[in-house]
């Protein structure tokens, strides 16, 4: 399980030190309940911000404060019941240079590094991983990820992992061996990685063609993990289109799920199963 939004900063707090737990403890409580692997997201991202965080007067040393601080709160109160934590999220840009935000324009690089050693401290038995797109076949957007990796092991801060989000297009995923080299490249640095947001969207409305496509990329991404020893996971961004991101920002596109509107299983998902063995 994963909480698409609910433990996001801009949903968890209206003001410094002010938080409000309710959606958040269900799905932890949830999980925890129904013996559910809890994958939480995410602890240090520059959208879906709070709007006094966005617009707070902050220099270098009341930023990284504040970052810390909220950190221990959150990682704090789901210690025990968050057994991975996305740290970071989508720090970079599509050339694997540092996207221009609050916390890098203000604190430069270190706010990655100081984020991971902030998670660690309050929950060292959580598994911390950096998480973007795009970075799922060699590029000058994985050079980022791996200068971000050593970046954080120089500072001896602890991570964990990589999450290839891999929000994919029907026909247009990264191939099955374009995957497991990058996976490779990651796993050197003795991290582990996980496919930690995937769909695979279509121009709508969709048809057969389309939806076995589809069948066949889910089968290759998942395929891709099933062969990485260090591949700890794969996680979907929503398991039905009822409640997909998808078309609220790709307009006319959508189906990206394994599952439909109707919650019936689709192609996709038979795609995925099979080569899991489900």
């Amino acid at each position: 399980m994963v909480p698409e939004n609910a433990m996001k900063w801009g949903e968890l707090s209206t003001a410094r030190g002010v938080y409000n737990w309710t959606a958040a403890d269900a799905i932890a409580n949830y999980a925890e309940e129904n013996g559910k692997y809890l994958r939480c997201h995410v602890l240090v991202w520059h959208s879906q911000l709070p709007t006094w965080v966005e617009e707070g007067n902050w220099d270098n040393e009341t930023l990284v404060e504040v970052v810390q601080e909220h950190i221990a709160e959150v990682v704090g109160r789901y210690k025990g019941k968050c057994k991975d934590w996305d740290v970071v999220n989508e720090a970079l840009n599509e050339d694997g240079t540092y996207r221009e935000t609050l916390f890098y324009n203000i604190t430069g690089e270190a706010y990655i590094p100081i984020a991971f050693k902030a998670a660690a401290e309050a929950d060292p038995e959580a598994n911390l991983f950096y998480n973007d797109y795009n970075i799922g076949a060699a590029g000058n957007k994985t050079a980022g990820v791996e200068r971000i990796i050593q970046l954080v092991q120089s500072y001896d801060a602890k991570i964990d992992g990589i999450g290839l989000q891999s929000h994919y297009v029907v026909a247009d995923t990264n191939s099955y061996q374009a995957i497991s080299n990058i996976m490779d490249t990651y796993t050197s640095y003795d991290l582990n990685v996980v496919i930690s947001e995937l769909d695979i969207r279509m121009e709508l409305p969709s048809n057969s063609t389309q939806l076995i496509q589809q069948q066949l990329d889910y089968a290759g991404v998942c395929a891709a993990c099933r062969d990485e020893e260090r591949c700890k996971g794969i996680t979907v961004w929503q398991f039905t289109d009822k409640y997909s991101w998808v078309p609220d920002v790709f307009e006319g596109e959508g189906d990206a799920c394994p599952w439909d509107e109707d919650y019936n299983k689709k192609p996709a998902y038979y795609g995925c199963a099979s080569v899991l063995s489900v």
